[in-house]
């Protein structure tokens, strides 16, 4: 029997990881930052832009997600987002492009208040990478 489950992270391009034997995975849920260990129970839920943390063993890794949805259902969690990019590879320019054109988004007047926080949530998070 195994010790985990299993998940999988699709973009539109591609399956961008799919990864048996996890421990653990937190997401980044509307709701807050959602925990998911193996026999979780059944749940969908939206993504808003934050760090998914995938476990495994004593490994961990960390993905930025602009947006999706999260099923988790018989051990097994999918995860459809459009924009996806692993932390380890990430590009400090991409980052700070990213942020720029966020808040130049936020600076529109005819901008509603979902986007507005959305764009906000992406922001803070992009911010709090501190690549070097």
């Amino acid at each position: 029997m195994s010790e985990g489950f299993k998940i999988e992270i699709v973009n539109p391009d591609k399956s961008f990881l799919s990864k048996e034997n996890v421990s653990e995975v937190v997401v980044p849920a509307f709701e807050g930052e959602m925990g998911i260990l193996k026999d979780h129970i059944s749940i969908i839920s939206f993504l808003k832009p934050g760090i998914i943390k995938v476990f495994t063993g004593s490994e961990e890794e960390n993905f930025y997600v602009e947006d999706g949805i999260v099923e988790f259902k018989d051990n097994s969690l999918s995860i459809l987002t459009s924009s996806v990019f692993n932390l380890k590879n990430s590009d400090k320019k991409h980052i700070t492009n990213s942020i720029e054109e966020a808040e130049k988004e936020l600076s529109k007047k005819e901008i509603d208040d979902q986007k507005k926080f959305l764009l906000n949530s992406k922001v803070e998070v992009l911010k709090s990478l501190n690549i070097n």
